[in-house]
């Protein structure tokens, strides 16, 4: 019944994280916000996997540094969006401009 919890609620998480990015195209900050949220689920799933056959946590602090790059790569396509076209809608974004 433990194991259940251990493996069923992160797969849970992670799939309604897969749904609300799905489900959410309006907006790059909700995007975004998903997607972070899918990563902190994939890092619980690991640090879960790490803890239960007694390996080393070092790659998930390799894991962590690299969704922190993530992060802040979003954030900085976010803020060069809004500076280029003054609101964070898909609709207005053209990918065929320069």
């Amino acid at each position: 019944m433990l194991m259940m919890f251990y493996w069923g609620l992160p797969c849970l998480l992670f799939l309604i994280g897969i749904f609300m990015f799905v489900s959410n195209r309006k907006h790059l900050l909700s995007m975004l916000l998903s997607l972070e949220y899918i990563v902190l689920n994939l890092f619980f799933l690991l640090f879960i996997y790490l803890n239960l056959m007694n390996f080393s946590s070092f790659f998930s602090m390799m894991f962590l540094t690299f969704s922190v790059c993530e992060g802040a790569l979003g954030l900085s396509i976010l803020v060069s969006m809004i500076r280029t076209h003054g609101n964070d809608y898909f609709q207005s974004f053209n990918i065929l401009q320069c």
